[in-house]
Formats: C-alpha cells, structure tokens, sequence
C-alpha cells in the first residue's frame, strides 16, 4: 500500500528555523520550565537543546527562550508569547499538512518517489557538484567520523565529517545524503599508472564538456552511472592534460572537502 509522507520546517528567507524537533522542544520547555527535562523528552542533549534554542533566538530576531539563573539545569526557564504563538501556527500547518497528505493518498497518486526527486531538484546550494547517494559505512574518531556514501553506478564519496554532524544529521548505513562538493575543490589528474595521490576520493570518468574561459576551463566528467562532476581548472593544465570531448579523466578532491546533507 503507498504511503505518503512529509514534514514541515519554518524558513526565514534563506534562513531554516527548524522543523517538528524544535518545536516539540519548545512545547515541552513550556510544560516543564526546565530544559534539562525538556531535552530529555525530546531525545537532545542539554547542550543540543540550548544550541536550538540559541539558533532559533538569534533567527526570530527576538527571544524566544528566556534563560533563568539556577546552575546548568536552568530553574524556571519559560517561553515568551512569541514563542507560544509560534508552536500554535506549527500545530496548525501541522494539522493541515497532514490533511494534503491523506487527500493525496485517497486519490491513489502512485507518487512517493517523484515527490522525493522533485525535493531534490528544488535543493538550492552553491556547491557545483550535488550528488545523491546512501551512506555505506560510518567509521568513528574521537572528534572527526569518515563517512562512505554510494552513489549511483557504485563509486564510494568518502567524507569527513564531526561526530556533532553525524549525530546532527542521524547518519547511520543505509540513509540517503547528499554530498556537496565545489567545482573549484576538484583536481582533474590523467588516468594512467604512477600517479599516487592522499586525496580519499579519485573517480575515473570520461570527459563530456569544456568550457573555456578566459583563463580557466569548467570539465565535465561524466562517471559510472550517470552521475557528473564539473571541476574548474586553468586554460593551461586542460591543454597539457589533453581533456577534451571523450578523453578518460579522473575527479580528485579530499574527503574533507565533501559537506554532507539530508532532505528530512
């Protein structure tokens, strides 16, 4: 049987407020006056909570949590009524929300995984290189994680990530992310023996697009799959590496210069 599903998140121009977590951890500051207690219920952790409530404050321009004096538990923490009015408009989207998404099912809309692509075309960054993939593995450090994400065709992106970020985006194997990398990040190398880089991740592909410019070039590799990576490189070094239309190249750049997303 299809289901349906979806969320909603607060966005102040290119600004996300944050979505059903935050509000939840609003609501509950407000039933118990502490955010000990209401990070607890909400499943955060008392510096995760006060690092939301920070981001909200500083978003809506305005306090939304009032700090009290007390020691780390706080003691008669409270909303103030802009607060109060904000969880009231988020539990009515809320309600409303959850009426499209049944009406959309009623109709039979066999439409779940088009609904999904069409969040993805409308994720705007200024990462050249977006590439959607599913986490395969997520190696542990005592302050950075190595994240292996699959992407289509079945080459591996390695990135580099704070554990705050895995914990953050709930990465876990078998999750889709997305993995940002900027063009200016790439280095092109020429395929061949000989050639050892440190860089984690080096992508074989064929090159499909040069574009020049007046002094740099954009190279579009096409890898395994589908899946294209454009790099920016000098006028020069695409000469010498003889990239053009159909040349085999491979797409090098440092796990640390990968950002991981989720579409939640």
């Amino acid at each position: 049987m299809l289901e349906l599903d979806g969320s909603i998140w607060f966005r102040s121009g290119a600004q996300n407020w944050g979505g059903k977590n935050r509000i939840d951890l609003l609501a509950q500051i407000d039933a118990t006056g502490s955010i000990t207690a209401a990070a607890r219920a909400v499943g955060m952790s008392y510096k995760g909570a006060w690092d939301a409530i920070d981001a909200m404050n500083n978003l809506a321009g305005e306090p939304l949590v009032l700090r009290a004096a007390g020691g780390k538990g706080g003691g008669g923490t409270r909303l103030t009524d802009r607060a109060r009015g904000l969880i009231a408009t988020f539990r009515v989207l809320e309600a409303e929300h959850r009426k499209f998404m049944e009406n959309l099912a009623r109709a039979g809309l066999d439409a779940s995984g088009d609904i999904d692509l069409m969040r993805r075309f409308m994720l705007k960054t200024s990462a050249r290189n977006k590439l959607m993939g599913t986490v395969m593995e997520v190696r542990t450090g005592a302050v950075n994680d190595e994240v292996l994400l699959r992407i289509a065709g079945g080459q591996v992106i390695t990135a580099t990530i704070t554990r705050e970020s895995t914990q953050e985006l709930e990465l876990a194997p078998g999750k889709e992310a997305l993995a940002l990398v900027k063009a200016s990040s790439v280095i092109v190398g020429a395929p061949g023996a000989g050639l050892r880089l440190s860089a984690r991740n080096q992508l074989p592909g064929t090159v499909t697009a040069v574009r020049a410019g007046a002094v740099n070039s954009e190279i579009l590799i096409e890898l395994e799959g589908g899946a294209t990576l454009a790099a920016i490189v000098t006028n020069e070094s695409a000469q010498d590496l003889g990239l053009g239309e159909g040349a085999g190249a491979v797409a090098v750049f440092k796990a640390s210069s990968v950002i991981l997303g989720v579409l939640d």
